[in-house]
């Protein structure tokens, strides 16, 4: 088992886009939800992987603001699927086990009221967790992620709670969704696209790009390249 040892440069935040779900189901000749439910069928692996390889936090790219523009039923049954998976996840009794907190980030007023109820029990229930974090990038969007951040300083500016010249990228940070940067950023599918994920906390972040589709990518997949990060230098433009 592969453990946190800062000495050897282990990553405490792994970030992941799940993408080739719907690839993943054209080439079985499935529809684009059963590539999907394939897709969010591996939250046992990930919450293993979490657990076993002792990663800190991590957090998942599932469904972008960008992805309610496709077919009307691909998104209901989408939107269906992280319903029943937020479901499960409520009552894995892992989750008590191990204090895996889980959090959503995102434009929570889009997702239907049946999601967002149960992603508000998933928050009451696991708030004071800490030995682990799950953020899930749900109805999200980096760069509009950051106009809300802007929008809110300019209010806080505007009413005299702070002054424009203490505005810098930490104070920026702190009017993220997400205040933690990841240490390594998973792409799945063999696309090299960053696709508005994580536009301000990705800016030192080390990128794998991998060929696999997520329903195939696997705990030796991430095992392999924690490894390969563990080799790079972070210079952070030094």
């Amino acid at each position: 088992m592969m453990k946190n040892n800062p000495a050897k440069n282990y990553p405490k935040h792994i970030a992941i886009i799940l993408d080739g779900n719907r690839r993943w189901a054209k080439e079985r000749c499935l529809k684009p939800w059963e590539g999907h439910q394939e897709g969010a069928n591996k939250w046992q692996d990930i919450k293993n992987w979490i657990i076993n390889l002792d990663i800190k936090e991590m957090t998942l790219y599932v469904f972008s603001l960008q992805n309610f523009q496709r077919d009307k039923k691909e998104v209901y049954f989408l939107l269906k699927i992280f319903e029943n998976t937020f479901k499960k996840i409520y009552n894995d009794p892992d989750i008590v086990k191990h204090q895996v907190r889980i959090k959503h980030i995102g434009n929570f007023s889009m997702l239907p009221k049946s999601l967002q109820n149960i992603i508000t029990k998933l928050d009451n229930k696991t708030k004071k967790y800490k030995n682990h974090v799950v953020n899930f990038a749900l109805g999200y969007g980096g760069q509009e992620e950051i106009v809300e951040a802007v929008k809110e300083i300019a209010e806080k500016v505007k009413k005299n709670i702070i002054n424009i010249f203490d505005i810098d990228t930490d104070l920026i940070n702190d009017h993220l969704y997400l205040k933690n940067s990841p240490d390594i950023i998973i792409r799945t599918s063999g696309e090299t696209r960053t696709s508005n994920f994580l536009v301000f906390q990705q800016a030192y972040s080390e990128w794998f790009f991998v060929e696999k589709y997520w329903p195939d990518f696997n705990k030796n997949d991430l095992q392999n390249i924690i490894i390969s990060y563990q080799k790079r230098e972070r210079r952070y433009g030094k």
